[in-house]
């Protein structure tokens, strides 16, 4: 029994948002969304669908905002950066992860990841491979212990 696909029915379809904005200075939204579907002729069979999304340029897009100055007639400062996180690259650290191959090894710090959210930012590189000879592992920052 065959079956009938309304999206194959036709080569392609346009929809234009019925979206206006209320402000004065702006447009019309000049957004078009085309769905079509291509059709394999080759031995896969497969068929596959698309979405083009196309945006026109707005003309009147806001200039960037100026800069502000201080009563005293000096620019604002830059945020300032926030220290850096764990141990420098090159630092000899100390393994203490119990469950870990190097566990109370000595290897050298590759990388620091700064995001604070990363569980595992530090990557410490080993002279003595493990059983899957891998030479390198993260570890988090309380796992491991600087050598002087």
């Amino acid at each position: 029994m065959a079956s009938c696909n309304m999206a194959s029915a036709a080569s392609g379809f346009v929809f234009t948002p019925n979206v206006t904005t209320t402000s004065a200075t702006s447009k019309t939204s000049g957004t078009n969304f085309l769905f079509f579907q291509h059709k394999n002729n080759s031995s896969g069979g497969g068929s596959r669908l698309q979405l083009v999304v196309r945006a026109a340029a707005d003309e009147g897009a806001a200039p960037p905002a100026a800069t502000t100055t201080t009563a005293d007639g000096e620019a604002p400062k830059a945020k300032v950066k926030p220290p850096p996180i764990g141990p420098k690259r090159g630092t000899k650290v100390k393994i203490l992860r119990r469950e870990s191959y190097w566990f109370n090894g000595i290897g050298s710090v590759v990388a620091v990841d700064q995001d604070p959210k990363t569980r595992y930012p530090v990557v410490v590189r080993f002279d003595k491979v493990n059983y899957a000879n891998v030479s390198t592992n993260n570890y988090a920052l309380d796992e491991i212990d600087e050598v002087k």
